[in-house]
């Protein structure tokens, strides 16, 4: 059987949320966006495939960001409560707790981006955009095989390196693979990627790429290339998307060691205490945007050369 897969946008910020609907016989929905797009982006794109909200039966995260999982406490009310929540074993306090998520993002603001409305403007956000805690159903290690009927199955890959619990899930037969945030080739409106662990995300793009070997990627946001341009959310290249996003990775590891080699300084850049690293790479952009990608991605690299 052959399943229909469907992009479900919801507006926020300067780009789209996207999760994705899988219309099996117990029908799932793909990362949930924040808390008003389950009413104002899941229902009207449900409803012109004569689909509802109360249809769904499995609520699968790939991870446990404040985009991802923002509109699952609406969703699971919307479902009446009978659909399944998955989401891998270290993400899943995120998903239990508004305060897991600001505690995570304060610990890269109040660091590198301080300001004095630092931890009020995150629970004001938190407020805004999380629909509640929720506790998982499912707590995914990887390698699990879910059944959702007619013979559709999904095959969850642990995809550690952008949050320890990302995972990426595979709809067999079909080449299909939603990847959430894990392959994120130049990164999106923050014009880097950005991930916790430098050398979990590449091992994991390097898995993806030589085990998993997917034709067809669901990507979490339009990521770009090194061009400037976005294939969209849904990638018919996986390859070029998995050897690009390798290659971005690679080359900010690279400069990373020439940083460290040099000396990590304070200075007055906004890029401070990775000015020098921000030169060589070309980056212009806020490197205070949420959720902090430049930094997130350099503190990673900074606590791997600390730690070995």
């Amino acid at each position: 059987m052959t399943v229909g897969i469907h992009p479900l946008v919801s507006p926020w910020g300067r780009f789209g949320l996207y999760s994705y609907f899988i219309d099996a016989p117990e029908p799932a929905i793909i990362d949930t966006g924040i808390a008003s797009s389950p009413a104002e982006g899941m229902a009207p794109a449900l409803a012109t495939l004569g689909r509802r909200l109360e249809d769904v039966r499995w609520i699968l995260h790939t991870h446990g960001h404040i985009d991802h999982i923002g509109g699952t406490a609406a969703l699971v009310e919307a479902t009446g409560r009978r659909a399944q929540v998955a989401i891998h074993t270290a993400d899943a306090d995120l998903l239990r707790s508004p305060a897991g998520i600001i505690a995570k993002n304060l610990e890269i603001g109040a660091r590198y981006a301080p300001t004095p409305t630092l931890e009020a403007d995150q629970q004001a956000q938190a407020d805004t955009v999380i629909s509640g805690g929720v506790e998982p159903t499912v707590l995914l290690q990887g390698g699990e095989e879910l059944d959702l009927g007619g013979g559709v199955r999904i095959v969850v890959h642990h995809v550690p390196g952008h949050t320890a619990g990302s995972v990426a899930y595979e709809v067999v037969g079909q080449g299909d693979l939603f990847t959430g945030d894990t392959v994120m080739l130049n990164g999106a409106a923050s014009g880097i990627p950005g991930y916790d662990d430098p050398v979990d995300y590449r091992a994991s793009l390097v898995r993806l790429r030589d085990e998993v070997r997917p034709q067809r990627l669901y990507l979490g946001h339009p990521y770009r290339w090194t061009t400037g341009e976005s294939p969209g959310v849904v990638v018919e290249d996986a390859a070029r998307a998995l050897a690009e996003s390798i290659a971005v990775a690679d080359r900010i590891a690279a400069v990373w060691e020439q940083t460290a080699a040099d000396g990590v300084r304070e200075t007055a850049s906004p890029y401070s205490p990775f000015e020098a690293a921000a030169s060589e790479l070309g980056y212009a952009g806020d490197p205070t945007h949420e959720p902090w990608s430049f930094f997130t991605t350099l503190h990673g690299h900074l606590r791997r050369s600390n730690d070995g």
